[in-house]
């Protein structure tokens, strides 16, 4: 889990990975949606297949890559006690508010 955190860390590698959640992508195409150059971009995507969150494929002469999303299962798991700690909190406030409105008619 820590290596995908680190990986996520950098914004970046979000947007490469915002990229491919819509559709698989080859480094060229990356590149020109990003603000880098195609040798950053290749670095970024070396992370995130280390961190296990991007596939690559070979396509004749070009590597497709695509999100790996399972990767992410891990940090769910992990961020799902404070989701639901937060889905209380947002209740009782939400309840606060309409005894407040109540309150008020």
């Amino acid at each position: 889990m820590d290596a995908v955190l680190q990986a996520l860390a950098d914004p970046s590698r979000r947007t490469v990975l915002e990229i491919l959640r819509r559709n698989p992508a080859t480094a060229g195409e990356l590149a020109e949606a990003l603000p880098i150059a195609r040798p950053g971009v290749s670095r970024h995507l070396r992370v995130l297949r280390e961190a296990g969150l991007v596939d690559v494929r070979q396509d004749a002469q070009r590597r497709i890559y695509t999100l790996r999303p399972e990767a992410l299962t891990e940090v769910d798991d992990w961020l799902e006690p404070y989701r639901a700690l937060w889905r209380n909190r947002l209740d009782a406030l939400h309840t606060e508010i309409t005894r407040g409105k109540k309150a008020r008619t």
